[in-house]
């Protein structure tokens, strides 16, 4: 048994484990199961939404001023980055193989008509990224004497302080580091682990599988990711964010060109496309479990996808230059629409008007994707490969910053802290391109979804606290 196989083993019964509590779920029928991690996330969107009186779509159009810079002068506010490298840094860790895979397994699943819900979830998922988006740059601290331009920001510090500051003082600390826990753990798999293995077993695809010049080099592209992530992270926040704010928006400017050349080919087939998205999403025609399954499978890999309510926006984004929080919330909020309702809904169209879902079998992800781009140039597998890797880059950068944050918070804002944790999330990037641990993927996933537990506690707590400030920063505006 090789060292990888003996890592999964030992972890198969902890991951299973922690797995049946987080992904406990609830039968509805014998084929379809309603995990309770999944109510958790949309009962908070639905409540932010309609308790924040619909932020989301009545300031979308100033969001957007903001983060353009029509709205806001931030050169001499408090903070390390500008709004725009906030946000891109934040989807960074969420513009991902969600995008281009989960949209896949969505349709291969529940059928076209999971696109549509996968929509709608992002909308009212923007009320929850704005509500820890704020509370994130709300309750941020300056911790550590000899770097006092170091922001320390998110969930484990609004979280301690939405306790403390309504008589609780022994449980924020102890929600606070559960968080931080599942944060600096959760970190290690949902990018060093599944994102460098993701973007090697795709090269390794189009390089002639099996039999590539590559199948048993998986440490050497490790190394590779290891080399031009290190680079980044080693410069802290404003070396991702500059990065960040440079690729994100190009990979996905590629990515949507690709698409549209894609739609070119079937303009006429566009509305006809449309339809069968709408039909399955409303229409039962094969019963009524059918209907639920594009329901709750479209919702689930939204939730996946932006990771609205998980709290990790909220440690991208604290370091905003910025003296008002719910300015910065509004920017936050456009995270999930650009995640989800752009990016996802591109590729939801795309593999619906070329007809790729119909011919598959099972369950797919990225391939069901690349056979759609496939259908109309017979090289965007390649250049699809391209940007499967950029997309897994930018999410290893974007979410070695929310863990270190974690790590940091559970043993001490220092520099030398912070370093051991890119050691440690170098050495688990080499194993994730050149080992198999399903487990371990499998129990760091669990820990990213388990996040929003605490995160979403702290926010129900700073609710009333969040519709208050809303109100006076509109107040402010007007006048």
């Amino acid at each position: 048994m090789g060292i990888d196989a003996q890592i999964d083993a030992y972890f198969k019964p902890v991951a299973d484990n922690i797995a049946e509590v987080v992904f406990y779920s609830i039968p509805l029928t014998e084929t379809l199961d309603l995990k309770l991690i999944l109510i958790w996330l949309v009962l908070a969107a639905l409540f932010f939404t309609v308790y924040l009186g619909f932020i989301n779509f009545r300031y979308f159009s100033h969001a957007l001023r903001i983060v353009c810079g029509k709205d806001s002068d931030d050169s001499k506010k408090d903070g390390q980055i500008s709004s725009f490298q906030a946000l891109m840094t934040s989807m960074a860790a969420t513009v991902g193989l969600g995008n281009i895979a989960g949209v896949a397994v969505a349709i291969s699943i529940g059928g076209p008509g999971a696109a549509l819900w996968m929509a709608v979830m992002g909308f009212f998922g923007m009320s929850v990224k704005f509500a820890e988006v704020m509370c994130g740059v709300k309750y941020r601290k300056h911790l550590d004497p000899n770097r006092p331009d170091e922001i320390y920001g998110g969930p484990m510090y609004y979280i301690r302080d939405a306790f403390t500051n309504r008589n609780i003082p022994y449980l924020g600390p102890l929600m606070a580091s559960v968080f931080s826990i599942f944060c600096m753990v959760g970190a290690l798999g949902a990018a060093a682990l599944f994102q460098t293995n993701q973007s090697f077993q795709q090269l390794l695809n189009v390089t002639g599988g099996a039999e590539s010049v590559i199948a048993d080099k998986g440490w050497l592209f490790g190394l590779f990711m290891v080399v031009i992530s290190g680079v980044v992270i080693i410069g802290g926040i404003k070396s991702i964010a500059r990065v960040s704010s440079r690729i994100v928006p190009f990979m996905a400017a590629v990515y949507i060109a690709m698409a549209l050349v894609v739609l070119a080919f079937h303009v006429g087939d566009i509305p006809a496309a449309l339809v069968t998205i709408f039909t399955g999403a409303f229409t039962p025609e094969a019963g009524l479990g059918a209907l639920f399954g594009a329901l709750l499978v479209g919702v689930q890999r939204a939730s996946f996808s932006n990771e609205a309510g998980l709290g990790s926006a909220a440690v991208s984004q604290s370091s905003v230059r910025t003296d008002n929080p719910v300015e910065q919330g509004f920017v936050g909020m456009l995270g999930p629409f650009i995640d989800t309702i752009v990016v996802c809904s591109v590729t939801a169209i795309v593999i619906v008007i070329t007809g790729a879902y119909e011919t598959g079998s099972g369950v797919e992800g990225v391939e069901l994707t690349s056979r759609a781009f496939e259908s109309v140039v017979s090289w965007f597998p390649y250049l699809l490969a391209i940007i499967v890797f950029m997309f897994a880059y930018s999410t290893i950068i974007g979410w070695y910053y929310i863990g270190v944050k974690g790590f940091a918070d559970l043993f001490g804002q220092k520099n030398w802290v912070e370093n051991i944790y890119k050691i440690i999330f170098c050495v688990f990037i080499v194993i994730g391109a050149s080992a198999n641990l399903s487990s371990v993927i499998l129990f760091t996933d669990a820990m990213v979804l388990a996040m929003a537990v605490p995160n979403l506690i702290g926010l129900y707590l700073l609710a009333p606290e969040i519709k208050r400030d809303i109100r006076a920063y509109m107040k402010k505006l007007k006048a």
